[in-house]
């Protein structure tokens, strides 16, 4: 079997002569010409802790690569750091960030003909783009994440990133001073890698290694660890299997390993951001993947993790305990996965969960089966009035189930959080967030800002928050994303007024606000669609190719 099966076209065409010389120029001999080539395809940057040590991690995978007689190429894509960008217009960039990193892994890949792929990430959005590239291409590949940040620590107590946001809700209300708060800030991310909840970095680490496509252990070892260096030498050897045996991602990434992967981060308490992501992954391989998909396994499983945000506990302390593979160690032997799946080691899931040892005897990050936190799981997915497509809400049981109150309605995110800084916001309120859908923002983004602030100054438990823009997965309270239609496209959401009696049941999976068919009639009459912000260039040109949050916010589709 030819190994360099892509390669060849330009390395062994005796009618490219100039790519041979290009080829030639970086370092290669003829008989490297021969040789597989392996994309390593970095979203490393100094701007961001996440992402920080992700070259340096490239390096070593590629010296891996080559000891395994394969020509390793390292190249690089974007990322943008939620936590940076959150609260501002920045934030309207990073949900479109992930499909320009599809579409750049996946052009320079089938431009110089790479024979397999090795995505290191580190963010948020960089785990999902490289998925999506990756089923695209359909050729051998790894996603390689960099690993967690470990907490900070200040009077005794673990931080994350999110801490920030609730300690200033905290300085607002009066609790804490000026100084308190700084030194939290100071202290809440003490170096490399992801924001160290059950946030969305984390989530769609776990989710990625559970689905098969990340080596054991990837998602759980800690950036800053001998674990993290060890498994990226473990890389070479691995993309080397997959080259020989001819394994692709669409091998691996099926329909049972898609419900395996949302059962994991259904068990974990993950973030509403893996709907989008495992919405645009499906299209990307080609599999039959809706909103209700979601729901059924929800129904069915259990909510188990005591992790922030939600929880006490960080994604360093589920390392100690024995990390992601002990925790689907623990679900495979309840039956809640499938283990016959195949994944990037060439063995099943079952056989690779079979070395692995169990959760520790007197661990307390994850619930036993038979105790859990809650009986099914905390994303559900709504219909309803106000949602005639489906929204998603985040409810742990800590929340309740049902909330019921009248609707403060904003226009914006900057408008809301103005309104809490300023002590407008009324108890036993459903706070209205709109035009901030993936066409109205445009780019649907993140409202971590408002909840961290609703949490810092005592609201976290007395409103609901609906908008059809999305949530950080550091958020927790009552909270109602990606509601579709968008305020944009005229959804309900845009017809509502101050005062309007909002219902949100969990139980029934219902989103209704209390008008009569009539009244939204006459309202839907007078309703002028916004201009939005002026636009150009990226933002603009993703506001017309862009689908619904209820489709994924994919930019490749037929709509």
């Amino acid at each position: 079997m030819e190994l360099n099966k892509y390669s060849k076209h330009v390395t062994s065409d005796p009618n490219q002569p100039a790519a041979q010389a290009m080829l030639h120029a970086i370092g290669l001999d003829t008989e490297d010409l021969k040789k597989p080539q392996v994309g390593i395809a970095s979203m490393g940057w100094e701007g961001n802790p996440c992402n920080m040590h992700l070259n340096g991690l490239a390096e070593h995978i590629k010296a891996g690569v080559n000891q395994q007689d394969l020509i390793g190429l390292i190249f690089h894509t974007i990322g943008v750091s939620d936590g940076i960008s959150m609260g501002t217009a920045g934030m309207r960039f990073s949900l479109p960030s992930r499909d320009v990193i599809a579409d750049s892994i996946e052009t320079v890949m089938s431009a110089q003909w790479y024979d397999a792929v090795v995505a290191v990430v580190g963010c948020d959005k960089n785990m999902p783009g490289a998925m999506m590239a990756l089923g695209r291409l359909n050729r051998p590949g790894i996603v390689f994440f960099g690993g967690t940040i470990g907490p900070g620590c200040h009077a005794g107590q673990d931080l994350t990133i999110i801490s920030t946001f609730e300690a200033l809700g905290e300085h607002i209300a009066g609790n804490i001073d000026k100084a308190e708060l700084g030194k939290i800030i100071k202290k809440a991310c003490p170096g490399p890698g992801a924001c160290g909840g059950m946030y969305t970095a984390n989530t769609m680490a776990s989710a990625i290694e559970a689905m098969g496509m990340a080596l054991p252990y990837n998602s759980s070892n800690p950036a800053v660890s001998n674990n993290k260096q060890i498994e990226s030498e473990r890389v070479g050897s691995a993309i080397d299997h997959l080259i020989r045996k001819d394994i692709k991602p669409r091998d691996i990434v099926t329909k049972v390993a898609m419900e395996n992967a949302f059962k994991l981060v259904t068990v974990l308490g993950g973030s509403t951001n893996a709907v989008l992501h495992f919405l645009a992954i499906a299209k990307a391989y080609n599999i039959d993947w809706g909103l209700r998909d979601f729901q059924k396994i929800t129904d069915s499983t259990p909510f188990l993790a005591d992790l922030k945000p939600s929880g006490k506990y960080v994604m360093q302390d589920l390392h100690n305990v024995g990390g992601v593979p002990a925790v689907m160690k623990l679900l495979l032997e309840e039956g809640i996965i499938d283990g016959s799946c195949l994944s990037v080691t060439g063995k099943t899931i079952a056989e690779n969960l079979g070395q692995v040892q169990p959760l520790s005897n007197d661990q307390k990050v994850i619930y036993p089966v038979a105790e859990p936190i809650k009986e099914s799981g905390h994303l559900q997915i709504l219909f309803g009035n106000l949602a005639e497509k489906g929204a998603v809400a985040k409810i742990t049981g800590k929340e309740g189930v049902k909330f019921t109150g009248p609707a403060q309605v904003f226009d914006s995110e900057v408008a809301t959080n103005e309104a809490i800084q300023a002590r407008k916001i009324n108890a036993g309120s459903v706070i209205v967030i709109r035009h901030s859908g993936p066409k109205g923002a445009p780019g649907m983004p993140e409202m971590l800002k408002p909840t961290g602030l609703l949490m810092g100054a005592g609201l976290g438990d007395k409103v609901a928050l609906i908008t059809d823009g999305r949530f950080s997965g550091g958020t927790h309270g009552f909270v109602v994303g990606h509601v579709s239609p968008e305020a944009y496209e005229g959804g309900m959401i845009g017809l509502l007024e101050d005062g309007d009696v909002i219902t949100i049941d969990a139980a029934e999976n219902s989103i209704n606000v209390d008008l009569s068919e009539a009244e939204i009639t006459r309202r839907r009459a007078n309703y002028k669609k916004p201009k939005g912000v002026p636009l150009t260039g990226f933002l603009k040109k993703y506001r017309h190719v862009v689908s619904s949050a209820s489709e994924g916010c994919i930019t490749d589709g037929d709509y």
